[in-house]
């Protein structure tokens, strides 16, 4: 088969379409015919040498795949060859061919293509893992979403606002606000011109957010502490911002406030697997009805995946 390698870590131009070998899935994997795949920001990090695979998994970049199923390995069960399927993956999906998991494994959403559903599996599983499973996100609370135009952002946005919550968002200038509210964003902070703090407050007259979805980390941390709202939720996604920061406590405790990190790759399968049941049960009747829908920027031939990182190494695109 052909897949994206990176033989020397670099800008997009390290990555190289090539002959490699074929996977053979191994007892309880399913081998998919990968039809589409999508860019997340861990594959940008990968291509630079900053976030390796797990041991164990492909070596190319990809974490989620839509495709055909053309193998079962051992003691799968569930599955047949032919089922229409995506799947959250550790790497490999940016390739014709790709061994996974039978837990990791969803249907194809009805009225979706293939193109299309390779958007979901990453930014489902994270979402709903982080905003509902740990933050607990209930109606009637305001959810604050930092990049609201990003692929995590464009998914949080419609889910929240599926159950009930009043969602926030920050992006960078008024085209990605748009987007964000045309998708259900109430309160729109351009976070170049205006401080989220001061509008938080603004806007819940006091109150502040129930839960935060971080993406930026250290240079964020000591402000979305004074975001929270009494009993408030921060999850922590993403480190575009930076790994280390100060944090005054006695803030943290006077609002009894929780703060939580979570990475997806590196999970082992049994929660992987956990978590894609759940949105399977939850998210995909909401796609299945319309009202929540992958964001597709673009699509761009697999070959050409060094133009697909140049677009989101500028940050121009939305979902």
């Amino acid at each position: 088969m052909r897949a994206i390698t990176i033989p020397e870590p670099g800008g997009p131009e390290a990555l190289v379409w090539a002959d490699v070998p074929d996977p053979l899935p191994a007892e309880g994997e399913v081998l998919i015919d990968v039809v589409a795949s999508a860019v997340n920001r861990a594959d940008l990090l990968q291509r630079q040498g900053f976030y390796d695979p797990p041991p164990g998994s492909s070596p190319y970049p990809g974490l989620e795949c839509a495709g055909r199923i053309a193998a079962l390995g051992p003691g799968v069960h569930g599955w047949a060859v032919g089922d229409e399927v995506c799947a959250l993956l550790a790497g490999g999906g940016y390739a014709e061919k790709v061994a996974v998991p039978a837990g990791q494994v969803l249907p194809l959403p009805a009225g979706l293509d293939l193109v299309s559903a390779a958007a979901l599996p990453e930014v489902a599983c994270t979402v709903w893992s982080n905003v509902f499973m740990i933050a607990h996100l209930r109606p009637g609370e305001t959810l604050l979403v930092h990049g609201g135009a990003s692929g995590i952002g464009t998914m949080a946005i419609q889910l929240a606002k599926a159950v009930g919550a009043r969602v926030a968002v920050t992006a960078g200038g008024p085209e990605k606000l748009a987007r964000c509210a045309e998708l259900g964003a109430d309160i729109l902070i351009d976070y170049r011109e205006q401080d989220f703090v001061q509008e938080i407050r603004k806007a819940t007259d006091g109150k502040g957010a129930d839960v935060i979805l971080d993406i930026i980390g250290a240079k964020y941390l000591q402000r979305n502490v004074k975001t929270l709202a009494v009993n408030g939720r921060l999850a922590i996604i993403g480190m575009q911002g930076g790994v280390k920061a100060e944090l005054n406590l006695a803030a943290l405790l006077s609002k009894r406030a929780a703060i939580t990190g979570t990475g997806l790759r590196a999970r082992p399968l049994s929660e992987k697997a956990a978590i894609v049941a759940a949105v399977r049960e939850h998210v995909w009747p909401l796609i299945g009805n319309g009202r929540v829908r992958p964001i597709v920027d673009r699509t761009i031939p697999m070959a050409d995946a060094a133009e697909a990182h140049r677009v989101v190494d500028a940050s121009t695109h939305v979902g």
